[in-house]
């Protein structure tokens, strides 16, 4: 049990039958009446960003949550496959688990978050950028500099993405796994 005193940013809580993540919080003390506490939570099964209001001192309940690290392995019918990279255990996921799936290559490092009283898997997190080469792109024309004009382009894992025209095939880009959108080219 926590009080709103113990609110920070990434706190973990039971609510509404639910696990919410603190994403924001405020302690507002206005001149007439109780203090209260302003909250933005995110569900950590559902990814939805809900307001919440709790009146000061008041107990809340809050979950453990682990992050552990996790491999891509490869997908089937059954889903995703990871391996724990400390123990050598495989779990499957479903696709509503991996939100950035498009992105996974065999053999890349994750984090799976998961309940910690319970063991059940809630999301994973990739790395905020990852490098991944262009297999197919239109090639950009000559001259065609003058605004931040934008082609699509395949990656080596089947996602397609917009890049600026000077991206060609066979460059290795850096993805941002946060917005699914092109951050610099790379050297290989």
């Amino acid at each position: 049990m926590a009080s709103t005193s113990d609110f920070k940013n990434g706190l973990c809580i039971e609510f509404n039958n639910g696990l919410y993540q603190i994403v924001e919080f405020q302690h507002v003390k206005p001149g007439k009446g109780p203090a209260f506490v302003r909250t933005k939570l995110k569900g950590l099964t559902n990814g939805k960003v809900i307001e919440n209001t709790f009146t000061a001192g008041v107990k809340v309940t809050t979950a453990r949550v682990e992050r552990r690290p996790f491999q891509y392995l490869y997908t089937d019918d059954t889903g995703f496959v990871f391996m724990n990279m400390e123990s050598f255990d495989q779990i499957n996921l479903q696709e509503d688990l991996v939100p950035a799936h498009m992105f996974l290559k065999e053999g890349q490092d994750i984090e799976i978050v998961f309940h910690a009283e319970t063991e059940t898997p809630l999301f994973t997190e990739l790395p905020a950028f990852i490098e991944l080469a262009v297999t197919y792109t239109e090639p950009g024309v000559k001259g065609d500099t003058a605004t931040n004009t934008l082609k699509p382009a395949t990656l080596e894992t089947g996602a397609e993405i917009q890049v600026p025209l000077f991206v060609d095939i066979d460059d290795c880009i850096k993805i941002d796994t946060r917005s699914n959108s092109y951050s610099e080219r790379v050297k290989k």
